[in-house]
């Protein structure tokens, strides 16, 4: 081979592995990896994407990691994360809402079921924590799909380690 073509070849190689290498980063942004759990613990044991139809009491999740939500605000990922790395999410309670029409009073059916297992689960009544909870909830929409699941998690101001149950705090 020809010098010219030789240097030519080499950077058209070098280019391609440029691209490859780029739109492997790209497509992981646009889809990320799922977390994977544990076999035997079932606790979060790889970060990823987890279905929020999918979480489980206990896990951790990451407000630095992407929540995936539609054009109307429907979460349907969270950034899920090991206990055991910083993370200001824990979920702590998940209960369905009951009845066949979407309730007028969703807020408080979800501050009545999440406040009463706040303490249990951290070990300090709610008004007496410095940590704070909040509430993935059913939309009007996805009620209508059969969607009934509230998701209860507990946020930390500073990011933690490990779990927040018992923490008394």
């Amino acid at each position: 081979m020809r010098a010219p073509a030789r240097i030519a070849l080499t950077a058209a190689a070098a280019l391609l592995s440029a691209a490859v290498l780029t739109g492997c980063s790209v497509l992981e942004n646009v889809f990320p990896a799922q977390a994977e759990r544990d076999a035997e613990t079932q606790e979060i044991a790889e970060a990823g994407q987890q279905d929020v139809f999918q979480v489980a009491v206990g896990d951790c999740f990451d407000n630095e990691g992407q929540v995936a939500e539609d054009a109307e605000g429907v979460v349907s990922d969270i950034p899920a994360v090991p206990c055991a790395e910083p993370h200001d999410n824990e979920i702590f309670h998940l209960f369905d809402l009951p009845g066949e029409d979407f309730p007028v009073d969703i807020d408080t059916l979800v501050d009545d079921g999440c406040v009463a297992q706040f303490g249990p689960f951290v070990g300090l009544d709610y008004e007496s924590s410095v940590l704070d909870y909040f509430a993935i909830t059913p939309t009007a929409d996805t009620w209508a799909e059969g969607d009934r699941e509230v998701i209860c998690a507990i946020y930390d101001v500073a990011q933690t380690t490990g779990t927040l149950a018992g923490a008394a705090r």
